[in-house]
């Protein structure tokens, strides 16, 4: 297996990985939406990483994410180990959960870049065909949230943590606009007209 590429600090990443043999073990309910979120809130912490969109389908998953201080192979480690052993526990199987290439991790080197891969991300299920808007997907999509500034408390999945073990409880999420993507009110403003524009596109 390759090595992860190492990202320059201070940096956006997007990543991207699939399901073993793109088979639909992230496929949205309520228990995958609460596992991915909270192996997503634990890794970003540990690592000191903001998540700025993640976006999960049911055999693959797009998350952006702000890398102040270059530890994106750290962040990546962790959530696809520790989604792959809850999503496992979950669905009742052993085998393995991610396809065996490594995670796709892209640079993202300025604010356009960023914002081309955010309305990818999230309109993901439109563009397949899947739903006519970005809100009526039921799994994972961060849009939402990004654009009211709304922070999400997350529970601790009963069907894998142990509940006298040391994960927390609960863990807090909020999607973040760093200041190197300007105003947070304009991004706003440009993100939610980008993706309208492409769910009209594709109507």
């Amino acid at each position: 297996m390759a090595a992860p590429r190492q990202v320059t600090p201070g940096k956006f990443v997007f990543v991207t990985r699939r399901c073993a043999l793109r088979q639909f073990f992230l496929r949205p309910d309520d228990a995958t939406n609460q596992t991915v979120l909270y192996c997503l809130a634990l890794a970003a912490e540990r690592a000191h990483m903001g998540v700025v969109l993640p976006s999960v389908l049911s055999n693959h998953h797009h998350t952006t994410m702000w890398d102040p201080e270059g530890r994106h192979p750290e962040f990546t480690e962790h959530f696809h180990k520790l989604t792959a052993r809850a999503m496992n526990a979950l669905r009742g199987r052993w085998e393995n959960f991610w396809a065996s290439e490594p995670p796709c991790v892209l640079e993202l080197a300025d604010r356009a870049a960023v914002m081309d891969k955010l309305v990818y991300a999230a309109t993901n299920a439109v563009k397949d065909g899947l739903v006519e808007r970005v809100r009526h997907w039921p799994g994972v999509n961060g849009l939402a949230d990004l654009l009211a500034d709304r922070e999400i408390v997350v529970r601790r999945p009963r069907h894998f943590f142990d509940p006298d073990g040391e994960m927390p409880e609960t863990v807090t999420l909020r999607f973040v606009i760093p200041e190197a993507l300007g105003d947070p009110a304009e991004f706003r403003a440009e993100l939610r007209e980008r993706v309208a524009a492409v769910e009209e596109a594709f109507a």
